[in-house]
């Protein structure tokens, strides 16, 4: 891999490696370093391992900081929502990942650059290795960076704040209302959904968004609140 293709991706994930090796190393694939005969070469399981373990810490220390009033149950649902399979490998198509692979030529043939289990397994992979050469507070400016607008986007199940009950009662001490909520789009597998929501009340619409039809609605609820307690 030519210096140039990586000191590209470290534009493209806002970190400078102190010892590139460790990121060549984070770039392997299993299926390159089984072509090559060369047992100096080591592919980036061990650490998509070590990956996996700082960007649950960083993401659940973020989720703290934020919402100190969730439990744990909330928080690691919350935390599911945002570390997986899907959701990693959609971070790493926005930073081009896959043009940095190193691949065997089965997996290259089999578009293998587009798998998302290869993808969010390499990203994991490239967060150990900031971790390593950078130290914690590297990673975590990292993580928190590529996932600030994922982070932003899924409203917190939160029972004290009850937006579409919120709503509900501000409306009906004026008028009786009845706010409309309309699925817009669901996309992702089942197990892994993404719902945005339309809401409208008076003449105020407002889309939310959430891993459940429940959280996207409170999300549109909680924005319509915001406007309408401004009129």
């Amino acid at each position: 891999m030519e210096q140039m293709n990586l000191s590209e991706f470290e534009q493209k994930i806002l970190y400078k490696f102190n010892k590139i090796n460790i990121l060549e190393e984070a770039l392997n694939h299993s299926s390159f370093v089984n072509e090559q005969g060369d047992v100096n070469i080591k592919d980036n399981e061990r650490l998509e391992f070590l990956g996996d373990a700082v960007l649950n810490l960083v993401v659940g220390h973020i989720l703290i900081n934020r919402y100190s009033d969730l439990n744990e149950g909330d928080l690691s649902r919350m935390r599911a929502g945002l570390v997986n399979e899907s959701q990693l490998a959609n971070i790493a198509r926005a930073i081009d990942l896959g043009s940095f692979l190193r691949l065997g030529r089965g997996e290259i043939q089999t578009n293998g650059r587009e798998k998302n289990s290869i993808l969010a397994d390499t990203f994991e992979a490239v967060i150990a290795a900031v971790y390593i050469d950078g130290g914690f507070d590297e990673a975590f400016k990292m993580i928190e960076n590529h996932f600030s607008d994922l982070l932003n986007s899924i409203a917190a199940p939160m029972d004290s704040h009850d937006y579409k009950s919120q709503i509900q009662e501000l409306i009906q001490e004026s008028q009786k209302i009845t706010p409309k909520y309309r699925v817009l789009q669901e996309s992702g597998p089942d197990h892994d959904k993404t719902f945005n929501v339309q809401l409208d009340v008076y003449e105020v619409r407002t889309k939310g968004i959430g891993k459940s039809k429940k959280l996207a609605e409170q999300d549109a609820a909680r924005k319509a609140l915001e406007v309408l307690k401004k009129k």
